[in-house]
Formats: structure tokens, sequence, C-alpha cells
């Protein structure tokens, strides 16, 4: 049985990385997996690119810039929410790939921003092989936005999208939805990465007649593992004597990754008198917010290597990830792994991950004075190696490789002319 991946790109993006942990988990189990993708980062033999020329390229770029001019245009020119939707109007038909023509199961995972549009889905669907599509995020159940907040208008039909002015000439969910309503959707087989994302969706009127599964991501528990804290901060140059707080994302000045509750926690802590910690901030722009925190700060910048992260989770005392809408965060999954308490706020598919008071904890949705009381909690907490021991055992039983690559090849095996 092959199975052949699509994701917009190899390594960037959340998403990314779990279609990429994935592939590594079913290679593992001796199925054979490859993944195409537009923007390629590595030389992994079994991952293709549409990229094969400077020309295309070129035209791939074009795509992705013609999507976004038609987002921009239709919001009145704001760049506002500018990449929060997508409506997938371009992009590229690989029905006579060699590897689609090869593929048993074609597994689609994020395809935005120009890489595969509504059309070139329909194409997918009329070849006949089993489609399988593992949803990171609400796109697939609703018109245009990634993460509906507290819309709710994908459960009948989607039109003036909050995330969007309201334009006199066009209504692009409206537009987008009605597209999504002609594609076949029910003869493909959804994920879902939590169990929250998929009781979502499966009220979207896109999917009702859709078979969808819960599926967890699945992530390499012998690359990501305690590190002996001591040494970890030896060698990353941090304080040997100070419990520390991470704060990680792609990028930091997101505001779905909540870092004003993290600026508001600082300001509650210090003003009960809370000066034992400092911040450890991961990811891009962090400039901006490291000077709005009123503890120390050490930036690490963007690290994508994943033992250098391993080392980065080792290195604190908890992970804090005060997201207002998450599926189910790597982010967590990693820092678990690695042995290291997470808190969050209850949302999403963040507590199907936190166990609370057990491996973490659990504060109120948007919450600061119960966020901080979770810090507490878990910095003074009598039994640390406990919680950490707790914090490995979650991981190994729900999310290590062999777990969750069997239950996709379960899914596989079940698909009709597999």
């Amino acid at each position: 049985m092959k199975i052949l991946f699509l994701n917009t790109s190899e390594r960037a993006g959340g998403a990314a990385i779990a279609a990429n942990r994935l592939l590594t988990a079913l290679q593992k189990t001796g199925v054979t997996a490859s993944m195409l993708v537009r923007d390629r980062q590595t030389n992994n033999s079994t991952v293709s690119s549409t990229n094969t020329s400077w020309p295309t390229k070129k035209i791939n770029f074009i795509r992705f810039a013609w999507e976004r001019l038609i987002i921009f245009l239709s919001n009145k020119c704001s760049r506002k929410n500018l990449f929060k939707i997508s409506i997938a109007n371009t992009g590229t038909n690989i029905t006579d790939h060699p590897l689609v023509k090869e593929a048993d199961v074609i597994h689609l995972h994020w395809i935005n921003q120009g890489f595969l549009s509504l059309s070139d889905i329909a194409k997918l669907i009329e070849t006949g092989k089993p489609l399988v599509w593992t949803m990171h995020d609400f796109w697939p159940a609703t018109g245009i936005c990634h993460y509906p907040g507290e819309c709710i208008r994908y459960k009948t039909e989607c039109f003036q999208c909050a995330k969007q002015k309201m334009h006199p000439l066009t209504d692009l969910a409206k537009a987008t939805f009605a597209k999504k309503q002609k594609l076949s959707l029910p003869r493909i087989a959804f994920v879902g990465c939590s169990k929250w994302l998929t009781a979502s969706v499966r009220q979207s009127s896109l999917l009702k007649n859709a078979s969808i599964v819960s599926i967890p991501n699945p992530i390499d528990t012998g690359i990501f593992q305690p590190v002996d804290k001591q040494k970890a901060r030896k060698i990353l140059h941090l304080p040997i004597d100070k419990q520390l707080i991470l704060f990680a994302s792609a990028k930091l000045s997101d505001t779905r990754k909540g870092a004003m509750y993290l600026m508001e926690v600082c300001k509650i802590l210090q003003n009960r008198g809370v000066d034992s910690f400092e911040i450890v901030l991961t990811g891009n722009q962090s400039e901006e917010l490291a000077n709005n925190l009123s503890f120390p700060v050490h930036e690490s910048g963007y690290i994508s290597e994943e033992k250098s992260m391993a080392m980065i989770y080792s290195c604190a005392d908890l992970f804090l990830i005060p997201s207002l809408e998450d599926n189910l965060p790597n982010t967590i999954m990693e820092a678990m792994a690695c042995g290291t308490p997470c808190v969050g706020f209850s949302t999403g598919g963040i507590p199907e991950m936190i166990d609370h008071k057990i491996n973490g904890y659990l504060a109120e949705y948007k919450n600061a004075e119960d966020l901080a009381a979770g810090i507490a909690w878990v910095l003074n907490n009598a039994e640390p190696q406990q919680m950490s021991e707790a914090c490995i055992r979650k991981v190994q039983s729900m999310y290590a490789e062999n777990v969750v690559a069997n239950q996709y090849i379960s899914l596989y095996k079940s698909l009709p002319n597999t």
C-alpha cells in the first residue's frame, strides 16, 4: 500500500511538522509513504516538490500572491487577518503527477496558500482513489477561516465573515462556501487531530454526511525526551539557580497564541512579590514581547532543529501556553515528552493533553488570575519529579509514533478500494 501525503510545506508551520512526523512514523512501521509539497526544505528523498524548475517556482509564487491579493482587496486593502483566511482560488493540478498516479491512498494535510485550489481537490476526488484529509484547523469545514472563534455560521452557511470587512461587491466567505458545497466531500475520510476539532466540524453543514474520526499527531519520543536540566542550562547559557518559564511559538506576536496573557500574568505575579523565575522566549518576533515583560527575559530566537528544542524544553520548569484557540498543539506534546509540565487555558484540544493537577494545570479560559495560580501551583509543587513522569507517560501512551501510526494504518485499510 502506497500512501501519498500532500502539504503546502515540508517543514514550515505546525501542520507541516505534524505531517512530516506522521510520514516518518508510518515509514518506521514499513508503510511505503511519500510526500508531495510546494515548498521543500530538506533533501529527504521521500519528499518531492511541485517547484521543479525556476519558472514553476515563480508561477507557484504568483499563485500564492494572487490569492492573497484578492483577500487584501476584498478586505478594503487592509492587511488585518490576511493570513487567517484562505479561498483556494488557485493552485496546481497534480492529478497527472507520477506520485499521484502510483498512490493507493492520497492523504491531504494543510494545502492552502496557493498549493491546491478547490478545483484541484475536485480533480483528486474524481480520480476515484481513496482520499484522507487530516484537518489541522477548521478550514475544510468553514467558508474561508482557519479558526472561527465564536462564530457558528459554518454550521449552516458562511457569509460576511467577521475576519473580513464588509465589501459591497464581494463576499468571499459566501462564495467559497458555495464552491465547497459542490465538492463531493463525503467521499473523503476526514481526520480531526483532536477530539475537540472532530466534534466541532461534525456540526458543519459541509461535512454533515462525511466520515470523521479523531486521531492525534505523533511525536518521536527518541528525540523529544528529558535532558539533564543543569547540563542543558549550562549548554544554553541559562541561569542554573532560577526557575524558568518557557513561552514558545513560531510567531510570538500571533494574538491567537495569547502573548497578552503572558504579559498580564507577569504583572500579577510581580504585584504579589513573586520574583523567583525568569522567562525564556523561543520563536520569531520576540523583541517587542520581551520589552513588555516585567521579569528577566532570555531570547533564543526561532529554533527548528528538534534536538535543540528538546534541550530548551528540558531547561524549563514549566511550559506556558495561553492560546486562545488551538487544535492539538505540537508544543504541549513536545514539552511533556521532555518531562516539562504545561499550564494553559481550558480551550480547544488543550484539555485533552493537560490533565489538571497531574501533568500540569488547566486555567479557566481567558482568566489571567487563574493562569497565574496555575504557574504558582506548578512552580511550588512538592513532587516535581512525579509530575514530570506523568507528562512522559501521557505522551508515550497517547502520542508515541507506533500508537498513532497503527491508528492511521487501520483507517487506510478500512477505505474502499484499498
